[in-house]
């Protein structure tokens, strides 16, 4: 009667401890996440904070052009406005696509190509753009391993004995970017 007690001991002993393992590494995890997407909107608010000084050193040469200028002015307000994941990543596509549409126009504009301040902001947005790639790289990287963890058998029992939710993937919705360029000679 003793052995058994024991064994039953050890046993539960040994499952509190594997739950606790599994809780603290779901905790790390999920940390992980909110870490990287804080990394993501640190370079978010980094492009959206560029962006007015874009426009207003583009706005003396492009008086015609004002339509452009007012769909990027939106597209960032509404990117500042997204509260969520999917939100966040639908207001980015449109914004991305608004300062893609921009900068074409620009090449309509040989002195703005040429002013300095402009070549700045423009270079200082291309950095911009690469952080946020590179940050978003890394969330979806971590929203990877969270979600599998989450998912995958034991783990998955003390997950939802826990709350913890599937996180969304940033993925922006860009169709210039998936098309395939046509090159005619």
């Amino acid at each position: 009667m003793m052995v058994i007690l024991v064994v039953v001991v050890v046993v539960l002993v040994g499952l509190i401890l594997y739950v606790i393992g599994v809780f603290n590494q779901l905790v790390r995890l999920r940390n992980q996440v909110d870490n990287a997407w804080s990394q993501i909107d640190v370079q978010l608010k980094r492009r959206h904070d560029l962006i007015p000084n874009l426009i207003e050193t583009a706005k003396g040469y492009m008086k015609h052009e004002r339509q452009t200028l007012e769909a990027i002015t939106q597209a960032r307000s509404q990117a500042m406005g997204a509260r969520t994941v999917g939100e966040a990543a639908k207001a980015e596509g449109a914004l991305g696509q608004a300062l893609a549409r921009f900068l074409m126009t620009v090449e309509n504009y040989p002195d703005l190509k040429a002013n300095q301040n402009f070549l700045a902001l423009q270079e200082e947005l291309a950095s911009t753009e690469n952080k946020i790639s590179f940050a978003r790289q890394n969330y979806n990287d971590q929203v990877l391993f969270y979600n599998n963890r989450i998912q995958m058998f034991p783990s998955n029992i003390v997950a939802s004995m826990f709350g913890f939710a599937k996180r969304e993937f940033f993925e922006v919705e860009a169709p210039a970017e998936r098309q395939v360029p046509t090159v005619s000679f």
